[in-house]
């Protein structure tokens, strides 16, 4: 069974930084993707930003320019830097990942941790 530890979540002011973590444990995983969602009171789980194997990324509008997904893969671990941070960053931030196995592809989901942008 795969396992997602997340974490760096916290409480920062306005235009602050934080950095969350993420490391999925097993060995040998065949990781097709790493990432980032988050979940605000009263929306819907929406992705913040992800990177694929090769190195891709893929960032939410919202977040361009203020947030940076990287990864190691020696350690299976995805980070999400966040900077410039605002009130509307506030949410419970969910670490994801694909995994590919010999016939099946299968989404874990991390426990949360919870980020809150206030003065």
């Amino acid at each position: 069974q795969v396992r997602l530890v997340e974490s760096g979540g916290g409480l920062v002011q306005p235009g602050g930084s934080l950095e969350l973590s993420c490391a999925a444990s097993g060995s040998s995983l065949n990781i097709i993707d790493m990432g980032w969602y988050r979940e605000a009171p009263g929306k819907e789980r929406e992705l913040v930003a992800m990177i694929v194997t090769g190195g891709g990324t893929n960032y939410a509008d919202s977040v361009k320019g203020r947030f940076t997904v990287s990864r190691d893969n020696a350690k299976n671990t995805v980070y999400l830097q966040m900077n410039s941070l605002k009130p509307d960053d506030t949410a419970v931030y969910y670490c994801h990942t694909q995994i590919q196995w010999e016939y099946y592809r299968t989404s874990y989901w991390g426990q949360g941790t919870q980020v809150t942008v206030s003065s």
